[in-house]
């Protein structure tokens, strides 16, 4: 394995004890690596799960596996992981930034909905709002890894610091 992008060891040391273990019911489970690999590939490059490179393993597991962690909330605790130990470390600027400009509505944002809004059917652009956001939390946790990485890597050849 090892491509541009991939997990190193020190952050998979990190991931994988936050990660299911098999229950054995269903076999041989493909590598949990492969898989986050698979997975934070396609956030990276936006590529179809169909089209995902073979050294990530089957596409119909990446993608299961994905949608069952998003489901289980496995994605959201893997997240949460990193942005704790990355806060613990000093490395996230909470600092938040407001900007005073004003912005004019259009004028067809005048009126308020009369009538509360439908109910999405299902496949709708509606009904695919939590998996948008699934994804949002995916590319987060995909972006605080590498980041994580960086400045790991940067930690670890600065000179020590005096208080």
């Amino acid at each position: 394995m090892g491509s541009r992008g991939d997990l190193t060891d020190a952050q998979w040391e990190r991931l994988e004890p936050l990660l299911p273990v098999s229950n054995g019911r269903c076999g041989k489970l493909r590598d949990h690596r492969q898989v986050v690999n698979g997975v934070l590939h396609r956030i990276r490059t936006g590529v179809q799960w169909r089209d995902l490179p073979d050294r990530y393993g089957p596409w119909k597991t990446v993608h299961e596996r994905h949608r069952r962690w998003s489901a289980d909330g496995t994605w959201e605790v893997l997240l949460q992981q990193v942005q704790a130990e990355a806060d613990a470390a000093g490395e996230i600027d909470w600092d938040i930034s407001v900007d005073s400009t004003s912005v004019r509505a259009p004028h067809h944002a005048a009126g308020a909905r009369q009538a509360p809004p439908p109910i999405p059917k299902r496949g709708s652009a509606a009904a695919l709002k939590p998996a948008r956001i699934r994804a949002e939390l995916i590319d987060q946790l995909a972006e605080v890894v590498r980041e994580a990485g960086h400045s790991g890597a940067r930690v670890a050849t600065s000179p020590p610091s005096s208080i």
